[in-house]
């Protein structure tokens, strides 16, 4: 219901601003469908932590829309300033991402925060919502395959992030990247003809007009080689030139349905010059907010991780020599968004964990952090990719190159944003006095998230005659106020303690 009002505002913003949807604001549209969503993920994943913790719907709605506001104010504001950057720099194709990029993150905050809620708080005062399973809430709230030990195993993602890594680089530098008309400049025609042809028949009559080295490239399915639609990109030719072109391929093959697009070699370093001016800007002020907002610690992972989404992204088209086109700046630009908008939810839980958990060791705080997330990155990488699939699977040639570059850097920019940048905090984090202390602590590693321990806690050792188990089993006499507690006394005590905290979120009371 609440993404049902997001779109009707979205719609009408779109009429009242004249927006011409083009690609790049398709692309837009995408991330912004996936930022709503997530805003709405965040709360409910918050008011469910909120039901299991004993508290009745009414109050969980309050406390975690409570809770989960400054998330996504700070979620959102970065995917704002980059979204203003772009708008206010890049060329006219990339501003209509941009425009409805931040039209519709300032509408996914409204419908998240009011309309959302507002349905909520109605549904409220239903009988059946007292039920913990139909809110989502029964069992333990975090199953146990997720609890790894992420941040301790982070040499082995760092290895994994920078094979891949490398292996993009040495694509990019050995096959290099194969540059759309858009870029290169030159003219581009597209034509379908009744039954399949093969291309080397296009390429003669290309050759006839003194264009035998055109790159010609058959689209959709091919019977034996030959297909039925084509695309052939030339250099710059004069209208006599393509005319005469699209003349000999209407005699020779009955081409029909012709399509030409010319675009000049200026205005394709026009575009690649405003996005990348754009991407630099937008990332120096997102490192401002962040070092404001949290700490300058936070910033660097979040630019390790983008450079990793964005490197990835480039490398495998370079690898698979798919054309790089204004849509593939659109798509890195909408990969850029998605993977800060991922990385700051999970700082953000980082952040408060921070202040709760003030006896932890930092692997613990931050693996904690991430087993609380996980889910909700799960949950929104799958809403996003959906409508990303049926645009592969059943969209147009374009749309098609558009949803291949999407897939790959969402994918990644998920797995960077748990695998990379979370433990990158941790290892700037761990060195400072304040968490180096806390690495040895036996205090820190009793913390749990349903009784599920990081590592195992030797018990402390007892006086020999009254062993610790013995201890806890028998009755502890009572013990004068002015003494001292006998040891067995105390080592129960102390056991009776380490219990309670371990049956407590987070190490803390309710």
């Amino acid at each position: 219901m609440g993404l049902g009002v997001y779109a009707a505002f979205l719609y009408a913003a779109i009429l009242l601003f004249n927006v011409t949807l083009t690609l790049p604001g398709i692309a837009g549209l995408v991330l912004t469908l996936g930022v709503a969503a997530d805003a709405n993920i965040v709360i409910f994943e918050r008011i469910k932590e909120e039901v299991r913790a004993g508290r009745s719907v009414r109050a969980a709605i309050h406390t975690g829309y409570t809770k989960g506001f400054a998330t996504i104010v700070d979620a959102n504001v970065v995917t704002a300033i980059t979204a203003l950057v772009l708008f206010a720099v890049a060329t006219a194709s990339v501003r209509g991402f941009a425009l409805m990029l931040l039209v519709g993150t300032a509408i996914s905050m409204l419908t998240a925060v009011l309309a959302t809620r507002a349905f909520l708080a109605v549904l409220a005062g239903l009988q059946m919502l007292d039920s913990p399973r139909l809110m989502g809430a029964a069992g333990g709230g975090i199953p146990r395959w997720l609890k790894l030990d992420y941040i301790g195993k982070r040499r082995l993602w760092f290895a994994i992030s920078g094979a891949v890594v490398v292996i993009s680089l040495g694509a990019i530098a050995i096959e290099g990247l194969n540059l759309g008309i858009d870029f290169k400049g030159g003219t581009q025609i597209a034509f379908e003809t009744p039954r399949p042809v093969q291309l080397d028949q296009v390429r003669e009559q290309a050759g006839k007009i003194g264009q035998a080295n055109a790159v010609i490239q058959g689209r959709g399915s091919s019977s034996g080689g030959a297909y039925r639609s084509f695309q052939v990109r030339t250099e710059s030719l004069s209208t006599q030139e393509v005319q005469a072109l699209q003349s000999d391929l209407t005699s020779a093959l009955n081409a029909q349905k012709f399509g030409v697009k010319n675009v000049s070699a200026s205005f394709g370093r026009q575009i690649a010059r405003g996005a990348i001016l754009a991407i630099i800007v937008s990332l120096l002020l997102i490192v401002g907010y962040i070092s404001l907002r949290f700490q300058w610690q936070f910033a660097l992972p979040v630019m390790v991780a983008l450079a990793h989404d964005v490197l990835i992204t480039v490398g495998i088209y370079a690898l698979l020599g798919q054309e790089v086109t204004v849509a593939t700046v659109a798509a890195v630009l909408t990969v850029l968004g998605y993977s800060m908008y991922d990385t700051i939810i999970i700082f953000d839980r980082i952040r408060e964990n921070m202040t709760l958990m003030k006896r932890a060791s930092f692997r613990v705080l931050g693996n904690v952090s991430l087993w609380e997330t996980i889910p909700r990155s799960l949950a929104t990488t799958f809403i996003t990719l959906v409508p990303i699939v049926s645009l592969l699977l059943f969209g147009g040639d374009t749309l098609k190159d558009f949803a291949f570059a999407l897939l790959i850097g969402i994918g990644a920019g998920a797995y960077s944003s748990i695998f990379v940048a979370a433990p990158m905090l941790a290892m700037f984090k761990e060195r400072e006095p304040e968490y180096a202390r806390r690495r040895d602590d036996e205090g820190a590693v009793d913390v749990s998230v349903g009784g599920a321990l990081l590592a195992p806690v030797e018990p402390e050792p007892a006086p020999e005659a009254e062993p610790v188990t013995a201890a806890v089993a028998k009755p502890v006499a009572p013990v004068p106020s002015d003494g001292p507690l006998p040891s067995s006394a105390s080592a129960a005590k102390r056991e009776r303690r380490r219990q309670r905290r371990s049956g407590r979120p987070h190490g803390r009371a309710r």
